[in-house]
C-alpha cells in the first residue's frame, strides 16, 4: 500500500506587538472566540500547567466543525504544540505548532506550522483540507495581530455585559424555549424571521431578522453549541454593521426547582461605522449605550418570554 499522503504548510504574520503578549493570546484559549474569526467557542477538558486538551468548534469552508486536541505548552520558547486527537471528516490527522519569534521589543513573528492528512488519502477530501487551513490559517493572523496591535494602541471598543431573571421552573423548560429557536416568530414579538438547521445534534446554525424598537429590522447569522439543559454559546458569524464581533451565551443555573437564566453579550463596536449609523456627533461612548440598550431589550424580552413559557409549563 502506498504512504499515507501528509501535507506539511507554513503561514506567517507579523505583529506589532511584545511577543509574550501575542504568546499569552495564543495560550488563553478563552480569547479564541473573541480574536479568531472562525472560532465560535473552546472548552478545557483537561488542564495542566504545560499541557492541556481542548474542544473546539469552529467553521471551516463555511461548516461548523467540533474537534479535540491537545496542546502542549512552552512558555520559555514561546511555542504550542497541538494535536487533534478527534478529528471531523475529511480529515483524517491534524497537528501543528504555533511558533512566536521576537522581532524587537515591539514586535514579533507568528509561524503557524500545520500537518494533516485526508480520510482514505481522498484527494478531494485532502483539497478541500488545504482549502480550509489556508483560508483559516490567513484569517486567525490576521485577527490574531489585529486583536494583539488594537490591545497595545488601540481605543477601548470591547462591550461585554450581561442581563438575568429568575424563573419559577425546572432549566429544562427554559432550555427548551431557547434552543427552540425554529419557534421563535411565534413565541417572539421581535422576531421576524428565523431559518434554523441543525445537522448535528448540538450544533445549530441560526439565521434570523430582528425588528428593533422604532421598527427598523437586522438580519443576524450565528453559529450555536448547546449543552442540554444548561448552557447555549453562540457567535454571530453575520453581525450588525455597528459590531465587527458579538458573541455570547444563555447561561441556566437551576436550584430546588428555580431557574437563574443569564443573557451575555460580548462585542467589539465597528469605529468606521459609528458615524454612519448614529450620526456625525456619535462616538465610541454613544455605540457602546446603543448596543447594549438594543441587545439588552431584546435579550430581555426573550428571557420574559422564556419565564412565561416555562412557568406556564410548571
Amino acid at each position: 500500500m502506498p504512504d499515507p499522503v501528509l501535507r506539511q504548510v507554513e503561514h506567517t504574520q507579523e505583529v506589532q506587538a511584545p511577543a509574550a503578549e501575542v504568546y499569552r493570546l495564543i495560550a488563553e484559549v478563552a480569547n479564541w472566540p473573541r480574536i479568531f474569526p472562525p472560532t465560535i467557542h473552546v472548552d478545557h477538558v483537561e488542564r495542566g500547567e504545560e499541557s492541556e486538551r481542548i474542544r473546539i468548534w469552529a467553521t471551516a469552508n463555511g461548516e461548523a466543525k467540533s474537534w479535540t486536541s491537545r496542546r502542549e505548552l512552552d512558555p520559555q520558547a514561546l511555542r504550542i504544540r497541538f494535536r487533534q486527537e478527534v478529528s471531523t471528516p475529511p480529515v483524517a490527522a491534524m497537528g501543528g505548532t504555533w511558533i512566536v519569534e521576537p522581532l524587537t521589543a515591539t514586535s514579533s513573528l507568528v509561524r503557524l506550522l500545520h500537518d494533516y492528512r485526508a480520510v482514505d488519502d481522498d484527494p478531494d477530501g485532502l483539497a478541500w483540507i488545504d482549502a480550509a487551513v489556508d483560508r483559516n490559517s490567513r484569517s486567525e493572523l490576521a485577527a490574531l495581530a489585529a486583536g494583539a496591535e488594537a490591545g497595545t494602541s488601540g481605543p477601548d471598543l470591547l462591550l461585554t455585559f450581561e442581563d438575568s431573571v429568575d424563573i419559577e421552573a425546572p432549566a429544562k423548560d427554559v432550555y427548551d424555549f431557547l434552543n427552540e429557536a425554529q419557534l421563535w416568530t411565534e413565541r417572539l414579538p421581535h422576531v421576524a424571521k428565523v431559518r434554523l438547521t441543525e445537522d448535528v445534534p448540538g450544533l445549530q446554525l441560526l439565521e434570523m431578522d430582528t425588528l428593533t424598537k422604532d421598527g427598523s429590522s437586522h438580519t443576524t447569522a450565528s453559529v450555536r453549541v448547546c449543552f442540554p439543559d444548561h448552557r447555549i454559546v453562540y457567535k454571530q458569524i453575520v453581525v450588525p454593521a455597528l459590531m465587527t464581533l458579538h458573541t455570547g451565551y444563555w447561561q441556566l443555573t437551576e436550584q430546588d426547582g428555580h431557574t437563574r437564566a443569564t443573557s451575555q453579550h460580548q462585542v467589539i463596536i465597528n469605529a468606521a461605522n459609528i458615524t454612519k449609523v448614529l450620526g456625525a456627533d456619535a462616538g465610541i461612548d454613544e455605540a457602546k449605550a446603543f448596543v447594549r440598550n438594543a441587545l439588552g431589550t431584546n435579550s430581555r424580552a426573550t428571557l420574559g418570554h422564556a419565564k412565561a413559557y416555562a412557568e406556564g409549563r410548571a
